[in-house]
Formats: structure tokens, sequence, C-alpha cells
């Protein structure tokens, strides 16, 4: 399960931070995993509850945006919203498409406090 080790990494980003930011706790952390992420949300989030204890975002309120993954259709020459990258364009049926949106996993918003 790559996502305890993503929770981790999410965890050490937002404690460099803290300590580089002078705060001391999380009380919001808003994420993005884009529906072509190869994150698997529900597994990210039971890893991070795992995790967080004892650390600046020890009961911190964490929300997860999905956003739907995109891609760029060489044959129609337009952009398209996909669910995975083995999906067809779903205008023309045509395998020969890019991804271009909806791979990041990233931290959007820290809601800190410096109790």
């Amino acid at each position: 399960m790559h996502e305890l080790s993503l929770a981790g990494g999410i965890v050490k980003l937002v404690e460099d931070a803290a300590a580089r930011d002078h705060f001391s706790r999380v009380s919001q952390l808003r994420l993005e995993a884009g529906a072509l992420s190869g994150v698997e949300v529900r597994a990210l989030r039971f890893a991070l509850d795992a995790v967080t204890p004892g650390t600046c975002l020890a009961g911190a309120q964490i929300e997860i945006d999905e956003p739907p993954g995109t891609a760029w259709c060489l044959p129609c020459g337009t952009s398209v919203e996909i669910r995975s990258r083995t999906d067809a364009c779903p205008r023309c049926g045509s395998h020969q498409i890019q991804a271009t949106g909806g791979t990041e996993l990233r931290v959007l918003e820290l809601l800190v406090h410096d109790d």
C-alpha cells in the first residue's frame, strides 16, 4: 500500500512547513488527488488517520478533492475528460490520448495555528 508512504510524505511536508513558518498546529488540510494520480483516496485517508497522531496534523480535518482526469485526444484535437489512463476518447473512440490533468497529488491549503 503506497498510500502509507504518501501519507508519511505529506506529514513530513507539513511538519517541515511548520518548522520553517513557525506554526504549531494544523486544523484543516486540503489535498487534491486527481483521478489519474494512482492514489486510492480511501486508503490515503486511512493512512493519514494512522500517521497523524503526535504530529502537528493531529486532529486536523482532512479534505481530499478528487478532480477528474483530462486528456488531449490527438485525432480529435480536443481536451476530453477520462476516468482512467486506459480509457478511449469519449468522442471518437481513439486510444491516442495524452493525460493533461488529474495526475497530481498535492497540498492545496493548510489552516494553521500558533498555539
